[in-house]
C-alpha cells in the first residue's frame, strides 16, 4: 500500500492547514496504533477497574460538587468535537460531491491524500481513550451510571482501532458523524453544567441523532462490504471490520432504542401518577 495508489485530483480546499496536519502520515499512525494495540486495550481494562473501585470509594463518603472541572472539561470536549467537524466534514462532502457514494465508502483518499482530515480521523479515534474520564465525573458526584452510558465508552475504543487499521474508507462517514454529534452533546453538557435552563427534549433528540447515526453507519457498511463481496469491486474495508462494525452498530441501535422505550415510559407513567395524587 502507497500513498500513490490513492491520488485524487479532487480535494476540498481549507483555508488555512496547520503544520502538525501537514506533517501527519497515515502509515505511520497505523504503525503506531498496531504496535501499541495492547496499551489502548489495557486501558480499557484499567477504566473498569477504576470505575468499579471508585464506586466503592465513594459508598460512603458525599458526592463531590465538580460543577467548574466539569464545565470545563465538556467545554474542552466540545470545542475538539466542532473542530474535528469542521475538518473532516468538508472532505466528505467532497468526495460524495465530485466521486459520488461509491467512492466515498469505499476509496480511502481521506487518509492519502488529505492530511486534514486524515489526521482528525487519527485524533478522533484516540479522543475515545480520553473520552473514559467522562466516567469518573459521574462516579465522583454520585450520580446513576447507565449501562448505555459503559457499553458505548468500552466498545467503541476497540471499534474504532480496527477501523481505523484496516483502512476503511468509510471511516470518513463514522468520523463526521461522530464529530458532529459529539459537538452538540458536549455543547449541551457545558450549558447544562454552567446552569443554564435548557429544554429537557434534546436529551430525547441526542438520543434518536445516535439511533440514526447507527442506523445509517449499519447501511454504510454493509454496503461497503458488499461492494467488494458481491460486485468484487476495490472497497476498502475488511471482513473482520465488517463483522466488528455490524455488531457494534446493530448492539448500539438496540440498546439507545430501550433507553428512549423506557425513558419515555417511566415519564408516561411518573406523569399518570402525578394526576392521580
Amino acid at each position: 500500500m502507497h500513498e500513490d495508489d490513492f491520488i485524487d485530483v479532487v480535494t476540498p480546499e481549507y483555508s488555512y492547514i496547520f503544520n502538525f496536519e501537514k506533517s501527519y502520515s497515515y502509515l505511520d499512525t497505523q504503525n503506531w496504533l498496531l504496535n501499541n494495540l495492547v496499551f489502548c486495550f489495557s486501558c480499557v481494562i484499567i477504566y473498569v477497574i477504576i470505575i468499579v473501585g471508585g464506586m466503592f470509594y465513594m459508598l460512603n463518603k458525599p458526592k463531590y460538587n465538580l460543577k467548574r472541572p466539569l464545565a470545563l472539561w465538556y467545554g474542552v470536549m466540545a470545542l475538539f468535537s466542532i473542530i474535528g467537524f469542521s475538518r473532516t466534514a468538508p472532505e466528505l462532502f467532497f468526495a460524495l460531491g465530485h466521486r459520488g457514494l461509491y467512492y466515498s465508502v469505499c476509496i480511502p483518499s481521506n487518509y492519502f491524500q488529505n492530511p486534514v482530515s486524515g489526521f482528525w480521523t487519527w485524533a478522533l479515534v484516540l479522543s475515545k481513550i480520553v473520552q473514559l474520564c467522562d466516567t469518573m465525573f459521574i462516579v465522583l458526584q454520585k450520580e446513576q451510571l447507565k449501562f448505555l452510558h459503559l457499553y458505548r465508552h468500552l466498545s467503541v475504543i476497540p471499534y474504532f482501532c480496527f477501523t481505523y487499521l484496516g483502512t476503511t474508507a468509510a471511516m470518513r462517514w463514522f468520523s463526521v458523524m461522530e464529530y458532529f454529534i459529539n459537538s452538540c452533546m458536549y455543547s449541551y453538557y457545558v450549558l447544562n453544567a454552567m446552569k443554564f435552563k435548557l429544554p429537557i427534549c434534546f436529551i430525547t433528540m441526542f438520543n434518536v441523532m445516535q439511533i440514526v447515526q447507527m442506523i445509517i453507519s449499519y447501511i454504510i457498511t454493509n454496503m461497503a462490504y458488499n461492494q467488494r463481496s458481491a460486485y468484487k469491486l476495490d472497497c476498502y474495508i475488511t471482513y473482520e471490520t465488517s463483522v466488528i462494525g455490524l455488531t457494534y452498530y446493530i448492539t448500539s441501535c438496540y440498546f439507545y432504542l430501550k433507553f428512549c422505550c423506557s425513558t419515555y415510559t417511566s415519564k408516561k407513567q411518573k406523569n399518570k401518577d402525578i394526576k392521580i395524587h
